[in-house]
């Protein structure tokens, strides 16, 4: 899976996206599988986009 969005797919408005990551975060309890580290990225780049910012990895 790519961890770029689709460009042709409709974008969720930010606050969305953010709900989704809140909520991956409350099922894993604090600490992300490695699918759900996989998830958590695709919805950052998702909100980043929603959000119009780029979300750069930590040096």
């Amino acid at each position: 899976m790519s961890p770029y969005p689709n460009t042709s797919a409709r974008v969720r408005p930010a606050s969305v996206v953010n709900e989704a990551i809140r909520d991956l975060w409350q099922r894993s309890g604090g600490l992300l599988s490695p699918e759900d580290e996989t998830e958590y990225q695709r919805l950052l780049v998702e909100w980043a986009a929603a959000a119009g910012t780029s979300v750069r990895p930590a040096a």
